[in-house]
């Protein structure tokens, strides 16, 4: 029972990471809190599907159909779709329609279906398009270049950009980055330390709630209850 994971960065300033799966005898998995949204595509049973997946803003429950293959594009924090506005899907989805092996429909349109291999592509072309945009002053304040807004402007454009505060999100990657190093063998006081957790009970309570699991689940992890990806940033 297990759900292969495997991923890569990306070299696009809207791509954040792309990922591939397959899943074995696995029905569900804990999917964990994050900041993105992706645009996924499955394939089970010889039917073909593609939705866009919402920001998450804490760890739940997730069906996984047996035997299935997925591939998704996880979209860089300001980066969106104006035609689907982020802050609709947090804990959320948008099923695309018409979806086969070679294409999908987005926006009116029909589309070539991505691949592992060519997703910058793929997005280069959805942002030629208009489909796909990046606030510039959300990716300013990303990259640490403070735009010449007020901080009320920023706080509003941060929100319809990413669907979360920057207090949420701050919250979301320190815990997914716990999670990762506990995997790793890294012991709890060391996290603590590492991350700025106040105490013992602050991270258990922060693991809980945007990862599903304790810190000695992740750091005995049972194949049968999967994780959604995680990765070192």
């Amino acid at each position: 029972m297990t759900l292969e994971v495997e991923s890569r960065p990306s070299d696009s300033p809207y791509i954040e990471r792309v990922w591939r799966s397959r899943s074995h005898a696995v029905d569900r998995m804990s999917s964990v809190a994050t900041p993105y949204w992706d645009l996924v595509f499955w394939e089970h049973r010889g039917q073909v599907h593609a939705s866009v997946q919402g920001p998450e803003s804490r760890a739940s429950l997730a069906p996984v159909p047996e035997e299935a293959t997925f591939f998704g594009i996880v979209f860089s924090l300001g980066s969106s779709m104006p035609h689907l506005p982020v802050r609709d899907l947090v804990d959320g989805s948008v099923v695309l329609p018409g979806a086969t092996r070679r294409s999908l429909w987005l926006k009116g349109s029909t589309w070539c279906r991505p691949g592992y291999g060519n997703a910058e592509e793929f997005v280069r072309r959805l942002v030629r398009e208009g489909v796909v945009e990046r606030d510039p002053v959300v990716a300013a304040a990303l990259d640490d270049r403070p735009p010449d807004v007020s901080d009320r402007t920023l706080q509003r454009r941060f929100a319809a950009a990413t669907g979360l505060t920057g207090t949420a999100i701050r919250q979301i990657e320190r815990a997914r980055r716990a999670a990762v190093l506990i995997g790793e063998g890294v012991p709890v006081q060391g996290v603590i330390d590492r991350l700025g957790y106040f105490d013992q009970p602050h991270l258990a309570r922060s693991l809980a709630r945007y990862i599903g699991r304790t810190a000695t689940q992740l750091g005995d992890p049972d194949p049968a209850r999967p994780l959604s990806l995680l990765y070192k940033t």
